[in-house]
């Protein structure tokens, strides 16, 4: 069998992707399939950290829109990811994997929060480490809190899980035309306004020379085999 090419990784999993077809709430076939490949990461030796999104539930700035307060929309968002984060939680334990759930805002009666070096010696001893609430802060995306967390974490790549199988010149939906990148630099993400991540995440990624791995999680088998190295979705990296 072959070496994992990444042995700690950092998983962003969408809200919208945890609720499949539906596009709303949860669906835990989806989310079943998805552990059981996270299952398979963790047999294989890789240690595992995820970030949740929540906007299968609430997305602050456009649920909130300008009938809310900003600060108080995003912090419904961070709640929402947290309902998230508890939901794939106890479908990894159902699989007999071990895991912990840190938030970055104190919520004591449900989760761990969130400590630095208590998430790295949780990864060490096998367990996935799931992180709701995103950085904890307002006007932060939890794409964001992906990349920050990754670079706490010392994560030797990021995994974005998304609706979409890579990095386009456009959007594939309105063009018909546009290209699927294989390989992009983050100043090109950057300069040609490429909306995968916004600008803060992709930003720190390249401050923190963190590989970025866009692909489906149509099919959830896709994580294992960016895993393992195989040529999945589009690469976001420095200059080669």
């Amino acid at each position: 069998m072959s070496e994992p090419q990444y042995r700690r990784v950092l998983l962003k999993l969408s809200g919208e992707a945890l609720a499949g077809g539906a596009g709303r709430g949860l669906d835990f076939d989806v989310i079943g399939s998805v552990c059981d490949v996270i299952k398979k990461c963790v047999d294989r030796g890789v240690q595992v950290g995820i970030v949740v999104g929540g906007g299968n539930f609430w997305r602050g700035l456009k649920d909130g829109g300008d009938r809310m307060e900003r600060t108080r929309a995003d912090h419904m968002g961070m709640l929402a990811t947290t309902i998230n984060a508890l939901a794939v939680a106890d479908v990894l334990e159902q699989k007999g994997v071990d895991v912990r759930v840190q938030t970055a805002i104190e919520m004591r009666a449900v989760a761990e929060p969130y400590i630095r070096s208590r998430a790295i010696r949780h990864m060490e001893k096998g367990r996935v480490v799931i992180f709701g609430c995103g950085t904890g802060n307002p006007f932060f995306s939890t794409d964001t809190a992906a990349v920050l967390r990754a670079a706490e974490i010392d994560a030797d790549a990021i995994l974005l899980a998304k609706n979409i199988d890579g990095v386009y010149s456009a959007d594939p939906k309105k063009d018909p035309n546009a290209v699927k990148y294989d390989t992009i630099t983050y100043d090109d993400m950057l300069s040609r306004h490429l909306q995968v991540m916004d600008s803060t995440a992709t930003s720190l990624s390249m401050d923190n020379k963190i590989p970025v791995i866009l692909f489906a999680l149509k099919d959830p088998e896709n994580i294992l085999r960016v895993v393992m190295g195989e040529k999945i979705g589009t690469i976001v990296k420095e200059e080669p």
